[in-house]
Parts: C-alpha cells; structure tokens; sequence
C-alpha cells in the first residue's frame, strides 16, 4: 500500500550547500522532518554540480513524517546571467539591455532545461529561454 501524503513542500536549495539554517531548517522543522536527513541526502545527491547553484527542490511529506524530494535544473534566469556573464538582470526591462546571449547558449541552456519546460519540442523551448532572457534585459543575437 502507497504511504499517505500530508503535503509538498517547495524550495530554492544551493547545490552541495544545504544546512540546517533558515530557510531550510524551520521550514522541514515545522513539520517535524529530519532536517538533518534531508541536508545530508540533498548534499550527496548535488555533490558533483556547481556549487550554490540554486537547485528548485519539491519535498513530499508522509503522515508517518518521511519524506521524499525531487531536484529540478536550475532557473532559466540563473542561466542566462551565468552566460551572459552579469551579476543581476536589468532595472528596467525593455529599456536597458544589461548584456547579451546568443541563439546557441539560449539553445543549449533550453536542452539543460527541458524535462521542466512546458514544451514538446526543442524549438518551443528555445523561444521560452529567448523570452526569458528579454524579460531579465538580455539581448538574444542569432
């Protein structure tokens, strides 16, 4: 019989670097997980990516308070400012263009992503990380 789920918790972990700390520990504490536990799995599992890399990680926790999670790719916008080489995005979108990406990094970043993309095919996720790095003030070159 499959264990009974009490809930789903999401959150924003940097690879390798899970610890006990806000926000992690009150968040897996209030609802009485080992919060120990979850760091030293996250931390094996995330151990050969880049460092403090933010990884979106969803936990699903039992009424028996197991828990099970599920690691996802890194955020398209962390990408595209790790390729265009900028620290933040633009403060005013549309009118500032902070940097730049090409067609191919947009290309290679969208098949890192595409098992969380909401495409069925390779072209349609291209242009989700081509509007992506318009929205954070990136300019896309062919």
């Amino acid at each position: 019989m499959a264990k009974q789920i009490q809930g789903y918790l999401k959150l924003q972990v940097p690879a390798g670097q899970a610890s006990p700390s806000p926000p992690i520990g009150p968040a897996l504490g209030q609802r009485g997980l080992n919060i120990m536990e979850f760091c030293k799995a996250f931390n094996a599992q995330t151990q050969n990516e880049e460092q403090g890399a933010p990884r979106p990680t969803i936990i699903t926790i039992y009424v028996d308070k197991s828990f099970d999670f599920i690691i996802k790719t890194a955020p398209t916008s962390y990408l595209l400012k790790k390729a265009a080489n900028i620290e933040k995005g633009s403060g005013n979108t549309g009118v500032e263009i902070c940097g730049s990406v090409t067609s191919a990094q947009c290309k290679e970043i969208a098949e890192a992503k595409m098992q969380d993309l909401n495409a069925f095919d390779l072209d349609a996720a291209v242009e989700i990380v081509k509007g992506s790095a318009r929205s954070i003030g990136l300019e896309v070159k062919e």
